[in-house]
């Protein structure tokens, strides 16, 4: 049951605020007469960012030390792009949760009593309705950009890759409710799912940059093309993991961080010509840590 508990628990910290930003780019992205569309990804937004903050509020002492490592929560640039994107779109982001997720520690000998599960249970119920809501709304809007009856500012790809995340955020919960763990057993299929999600965001990187960068652009062209090998290696394996395979996807995903770190960097201090937002060059970057610390410690999300 602890495991349970911690495992939750770090999902949500990870999660929760990809979730949040999710909808804070899709709230961006529309144009200014969608305003039901605006609307609706905002209350998503509000509605995750007061999940996360409730998990943080029952958080400290409850998490692994390697998930605090792993800088999968925040970084080093996550509340100044904060900042610098609120600035930019007039919409305020609450970096109070993530002062509080800075401060978060690990292994501090909390007892983890019949409330602690009940509060958890209960995060996991109410995140799995919310993903719910906001799965059927990112559909909605992928349909009806596929069909042409709505413009948004986002890649019709990009909006299937956060669909994919919302479903793989739920996927997890549920896996946690039926077994109260995550299986080492999936360990293929995540890689596979997390190499998607590095070549796709290689892709964004690419389309998102601008002309006159043509090194980042060579780059981040690479990037996708690794991957996509990676992938194409996986399929050929019939996804059964295998040790080489991981190795390969660990070394790879560790220089990816290196140019997701330095893009971050180049976009906040305005040496990277890009409509790349802060938050969204910080956002990535956690995403690949989370990945790294998949690799590393050989299991699923959060599992020990």
């Amino acid at each position: 049951m602890d495991n349970f508990v911690v495992v939750s628990i770090e999902t949500h910290l990870f999660f929760a605020r990809i979730m949040k930003e999710h909808s804070f780019f899709l709230q961006v992205g529309f144009p200014g007469k969608e305003v039901a569309f605006i609307q609706r990804a905002e209350q998503f937004r509000l509605q995750f960012e007061d999940l996360l903050r409730q998990t943080v509020q029952i958080a400290d002492g409850l998490v692994n030390p390697d998930f605090i490592q792993s800088e999968e929560m925040v970084t080093r640039f996550t509340i100044p792009a904060e900042t610098r994107t609120s600035n930019f779109t007039g919409i305020p982001i609450d970096s109070k949760i993530t002062v509080m997720q800075q401060s978060l520690r690990a292994d501090c000998d909390v007892k983890i009593n019949r409330e602690t599960i009940r509060t958890v249970q209960q995060l996991n119920v109410r995140a799995i309705r919310l993903l719910n809501g906001l799965i059927e709304f990112k559909e909605t809007i992928l349909r009806e950009v596929r069909a042409c009856r709505l413009f948004t500012a986002n890649y019709p790809l990009l909006i299937e890759h956060i669909l994919r995340e919302a479903r793989m955020y739920r996927m997890t919960l549920l896996e946690l409710g039926q077994n109260r763990g995550v299986s080492r057993s999936t360990l293929a299929s995540k890689e596979e799912f997390w190499n998607q999600i590095m070549m796709e965001h290689a892709l964004f990187i690419r389309g998102l940059l601008d002309p006159t960068e043509e090194t980042l652009i060579d780059t981040a062209d690479e990037f996708a093309t690794d991957y996509k090998e990676l992938l194409e290696l996986a399929r050929l394996q019939e996804l059964k993991a295998s040790e080489e395979l991981t190795k390969r996807s660990l070394e790879e995903t560790l220089k990816y961080r290196e140019f997701k770190t330095a893009g971050a960097e180049g976009i906040l201090e305005c040496r990277i010509q890009s409509i790349i937002l802060p938050l969204l060059a910080d956002h990535v970057l956690r995403e690949a840590n989370h990945y790294i610390r998949i690799l590393e410690t050989g299991c699923g999300e959060g599992g020990r």
